[in-house]
């Protein structure tokens, strides 16, 4: 049975930098606001994120202490926080509360604000599925140790990616770095951050075909998009770094989003939905990064204050 138990102020889903932020502007501003995070941990994606270089004033930090940091200061402000997995919302009619549905019970609030983040894409290739976990990584930083000495391929061509190949570079005998186009999109001093490392070996213009091995990967079958010529990597470790999807399938049928699935919304947070907001990773928008995740929730909590008084 649903049991309906507080009338809150906002709601706010996700805990990650978007999320935390939301939750210490909300706190700020003496509104009634609870958290709720399906990990059970907070933090998102920048725990698993080795090294911070971009966030003013704490260049180098660790991604983990980052996210620690920013959850210890929503604890200080009294902040929330509730391990539940959202399974729907049910918009309330102008001016009418929202209703959030997890497993065995809803959350009521007058705003919700999504910052649910995004996942890692997969390249759906055969082999990666079989050795997930045995060889095959979404998180150079969580798994990286595990190959120190040993060849390993990352695969993509964006920050992540070039982020990840200069980690496991630091550690592993050699790195192959696998990219579909002939250059890389990501920023220049990540680019040249690459030239450093005499062990990184770029494979350009190539797609990953299949992934191999004997109860763990033993090679990587990759083709060459110009020639056509397909070759075998002898590798045992692949790091996938090819994008992100955004955690928004439960709330497509809600708010609008792009062909994409990002939640269509402005630097106000504001969606095609009177009183629901969307901060973070999976709003549409030009840069994600943690910065502008901090800065999407902050925005998101002013609009809620702005619209419960208009």
């Amino acid at each position: 049975m649903i049991e309906v138990k507080i009338m809150y102020d906002l709601v706010i889903i996700g805990s990650g930098p978007a999320g935390l932020s939301a939750a210490i502007y909300a706190s700020r501003a003496g509104l009634n606001a609870v958290v709720l995070e399906k990990a059970g941990v907070s933090g998102g994606q920048v725990l698993t994120t080795y090294e911070v270089d971009n966030y003013p004033a704490l260049p180098g930090i660790n991604g983990f202490d980052l996210g620690m940091k920013m959850k210890e200061h929503a604890d200080k402000l009294g902040a929330k926080f509730v391990d539940a997995s959202v399974l729907a919302i049910k918009p309330g009619a102008d001016g009418e509360a929202h209703t959030v549905v997890c497993d065995g019970e809803s959350y009521e609030a007058k705003g919700i604000i999504i910052a649910t983040g995004a996942h890692h894409a997969n390249l759906e290739v055969p082999g990666e599925a079989e050795f997930q976990g045995m060889g095959v990584s979404y998180c150079a930083t969580c798994d990286g140790a595990f190959f120190r000495k040993k060849d390993v391929a990352v695969v993509g061509g964006g920050d992540v990616a070039l982020e990840d190949a200069i980690f496991l570079a630091r550690i592993c005998n050699k790195v192959y770095l696998i990219h579909r186009r002939d250059e890389f999109r990501a920023n220049k001093a990540l680019q040249d951050g690459l030239k450093q490392y005499d062990n990184i070996e770029l494979v350009l213009s190539s797609t990953v075909e299949e992934i191999k091995g004997n109860g763990a990967v033993e090679t990587l079958s990759v083709k060459n998009k110009v020639t056509g010529e397909v070759k075998d990597l002898a590798v045992s470790g692949i790091f996938v770094a090819v994008g992100i999807v955004p955690d928004s399938d439960v709330f497509k049928d809600v708010v609008d989003t792009n062909e994409k699935g990002y939640i269509l919304a402005g630097e106000d947070g504001r969606t095609s939905v009177k009183r629901i907001y969307a901060a973070g990773d999976v709003r549409s928008k030009q840069l994600r990064q943690i910065v502008t995740a901090v800065a999407d929730g902050a925005n998101a909590v002013t609009s809620f204050s702005e619209d419960i008084l208009n």
